[in-house]
């Protein structure tokens, strides 16, 4: 019954704040429309600058083809390199294609001696620079640009008769049309729970430190596991009703929705509230005022979406990196979300996942309850 009139008085203290409860619906809302057009990897608007030296009906064809490309922006036909350069350093084009004169000549005795037009003389007369200050930008454009020409290079071949055309169609598993969106969505829930459900409760009990309130209840014969319990479940709810949101908020703006259950998901979604909260009152069992305990919240959240692989592949880090990113709820839950939605994972292709927030949960919960120190 204490437990119970705890809880009670938790959510009167949340909901008598009237900016909490607009947090708790609107942040999930905006944050899920906002963020996935944002934080997007896809590269669709590479300008690119060609320099023609060779002015033949070759060139021409490809520079159309280039410019067919719906990544690809053709941005101007530069009549040099240095001129072409000065756009790249301007900031104003990200590639830079020189197609040397003779080349539709060096081609065509290519495709006589059955030279491999993709190697060799032929793709000696192509110079491809990129402006690599974006090196996600640069890398990718450079890649479109190749390919393009290595695709109008297979066709001239073929129509030559120098190879036997090769089609090759590409099946991607789990996420056939490559939309970041699918990839980016589910792990912004996370992000999300983690904003709501790990620093409102470090702010809550830092709150009744600076208002005097947690002294009233240090008096009281309320055991520190109860009071942390009351502290926990309301935001299990608040939880709860957040990914919900989330939820709603993919279905209806991004028709995103999971290929596997929504129950795995909630599951999941629990143990991980239960980590993030745990985080937060651990954290504000150690600091006395709301700025101290927003500043380490916010140097946390920094380091644990960077390391989660939230934005960049987890494998891709160094190892010292990977072995802080192991300690991160948000990579576990990130990594359950992800499967889930786009793989329909069950409990049992997940248990790695399981066994890891379990521990990271019991070891925050268990540190908090015993450092929560309860006067006399």
């Amino acid at each position: 019954m204490v437990l119970l009139y705890l809880i009670e008085k938790e959510f009167k203290q949340t909901f008598r704040n009237k900016f909490i409860p607009k947090l708790i619906v609107i942040f999930p809302f905006i944050a899920l429309i906002l963020l996935p057009f944002a934080a997007n990897m896809e590269i669709k608007n590479v300008n690119i600058v060609v320099v023609d030296n060779d002015k033949s009906s070759f060139s021409g064809q490809l520079i159309q083809k280039l410019d067919a490309n719906k990544s690809i922006t053709l941005f101007a036909l530069c009549p040099t390199y240095l001129q072409a350069f000065d756009l790249v350093e301007k900031d104003r084009a990200d590639v830079i294609v020189v197609l040397n004169r003779n080349m539709e000549k060096d081609i065509s005795i290519a495709m006589t001696t059955k030279e491999d037009l993709t190697g060799g003389t032929a793709s000696s007369k192509i110079l491809v620079a990129t402006n690599a200050v974006n090196a996600v930008k640069g890398t990718l454009g450079a890649m479109y640009v190749m390919n393009i020409i290595a695709d109008f290079a297979a066709d001239k071949a073929a129509i030559a008769g120098n190879t036997t055309p090769l089609e090759i169609r590409p099946s991607y598993a789990f996420n056939e049309r490559l939309e970041y969106k699918y990839f980016m969505v589910p792990a912004l829930m996370v992000m999300i729970l983690t904003v709501l459900c790990g620093f409102l409760p470090a702010l809550n009990i830092v709150g009744e430190k600076e208002n005097g309130n947690i002294e009233q209840m240090n008096v009281t014969p309320v055991r520190r596991l109860t009071f942390i319990a009351s502290k926990l479940i309301p935001y299990w709810i608040i939880g709860t009703l957040v990914i919900s949101i989330g939820f709603f908020v993919a279905w209806i703006i991004y028709g995103i929705t999971p290929v596997g259950s929504f129950l795995t998901i909630y599951f999941f979604a629990w143990l991980f509230i239960f980590a993030v909260s745990g985080m937060g009152l651990l954290i504000s069992n150690y600091f006395e005022t709301y700025q101290q305990a927003m500043f380490i919240m916010f140097f946390l959240l920094m380091i644990l979406l960077l390391m989660s692989g939230l934005f960049t592949p987890f494998a891709s880090m160094p190892p010292w990196a990977q072995s802080i990113g192991r300690l991160s709820p948000l990579k576990y839950f990130i990594e359950t979300m992800r499967a889930v939605y786009l793989k329909g994972s069950k409990i049992p292709d997940l248990i790695p996942q399981l066994q890891s927030l379990i521990t990271i949960a019991f070891v925050l919960n268990t540190w908090a309850i015993f450092s929560y120190r309860k006067k006399k």
